[in-house]
């Protein structure tokens, strides 16, 4: 395992912790504040691994096939554990989720095709501009999580954060499914080539 991807295995095993950190209060109230000093935090670290392992797969020259596919399966892992944690809490729509569900699960399923007959599919603009939109909306639900965790009062934007959030969602669904088109159509003779 290359040093790329031993940064791309932090967000896998992140996305769990993320997860217990963020229901936590639920169990132990006492660590609400604790919990809402520490999340933002962690998430930045999280996705600055994503960066990093880009970066040294560059530097290092060890850009790889198993790269390319490792470092998207890692995203979708961090990203659908956050974003199944703000379905939880109320800030994202849990038919959002289910149709980003969907859609990464059917683009796994596309790259493990491709895999099977020997391409790598890469990152496109397409998913990198839907990656950004996720972390985006991932980021402004755990900012406001955050502020009410630790004891700060925003009941007077609530409307104003939840259109927010709900555009915010509703772009990451139609970014996500515009480029798994883009995808399909760039791939098409090797999705669909009965051979």
């Amino acid at each position: 395992m290359t040093k790329a991807d031993k940064f791309t295995t932090v967000r896998i095993a992140f996305a769990p912790i993320f997860l217990i950190i963020y229901i936590l209060p639920e169990l132990f109230p006492s660590t609400a504040f604790i919990t809402g000093c520490i999340l933002l935090p962690m998430l930045c670290f999280a996705e600055f691994t994503d960066f990093l392992d880009g970066f040294y797969a560059r530097k290092m020259n060890c850009v790889s096939d198993f790269g390319k596919l490792y470092d998207p399966f890692a995203d979708v892992v961090l990203h659908l554990s956050c974003f199944f944690c703000y379905v939880h809490t109320g800030y994202i729509s849990f038919i959002i989720l289910l149709l980003l569900f969907y859609r990464e699960t059917c683009m796994l399923f596309l790259r493990m095709v491709a895999a099977k007959k020997g391409v790598a599919v890469g990152a496109r603009k397409g998913g990198k501009l839907k990656t950004v939109l996720y972390i985006a909306t991932s980021f402004v639900c755990l900012a406001v999580d955050s502020l009410i965790r630790c004891g700060i009062d925003v009941s007077a934007y609530t409307n104003v954060c939840e259109i927010i959030i709900t555009t915010m969602s509703i772009l990451c669904v139609v970014a996500s499914y515009v480029s798994f088109a883009d995808y399909i159509h760039s791939f098409k003779t090797l999705f669909f080539d009965k051979n």
